[in-house]
């Protein structure tokens, strides 16, 4: 965050993450600003990259992925290339919602949508454990989601 933002921006950042569709005067009304005021700074704030879009979320079972799975990975072995195919691959597969380069004692963490059993069957051995990148992948099923909020914890206090 740079000393130009205030607690007007963050405001708005806090607003535009939690629902993007808002307009410039429902903003205003939520942050007490003019709506002119707020269509400015949301476009100052665009222009700067604080906002790197807006998207739609998807509710993941209504559209068929019913099963969302952690996935760990340790790979084959430890150089840039080897990581560098492994990226690759991960950025290639739209089941792939989220992935990590992690420390500690796996090297990845994937967040999977699949439909189904069979689905993940077919993503683990059929995708990641021919993949000449990958030594051991271990799989965790998702129960239940506790939290889910794709926004930052911004100080909107200030």
């Amino acid at each position: 965050m740079t000393d130009e933002m205030d607690g007007f921006d963050l405001k708005i950042l806090d607003a535009l993450q939690r629902d993007g569709r808002l307009t410039n005067n429902e903003l205003a009304d939520r942050i007490g600003l003019s709506a002119s005021q707020c269509s400015r700074r949301r476009s100052r704030l665009e222009a700067d990259g604080y906002i790197e879009g807006y998207q739609a979320r998807l509710d993941r079972q209504k559209v068929g992925l019913d099963l969302l799975v952690v996935i760990s990975v340790t790979l084959a072995t430890h150089n840039r290339d080897n990581a560098r195919r492994f990226a690759k691959l991960v950025n290639d597969l739209p089941e792939v919602l989220e992935a990590y380069a992690l420390t500690g004692e796996m090297d990845y963490h994937l967040k999977v949508a699949t439909r189904g059993l069979a689905g993940l069957s077919r993503f683990v051995n059929d995708v990641l454990l021919p993949h000449d990148s990958v030594q051991h992948v271990k799989t965790s099923i998702v129960l239940d989601t506790l939290k889910n909020f794709a926004g930052l914890p911004l100080d909107v206090r200030r």
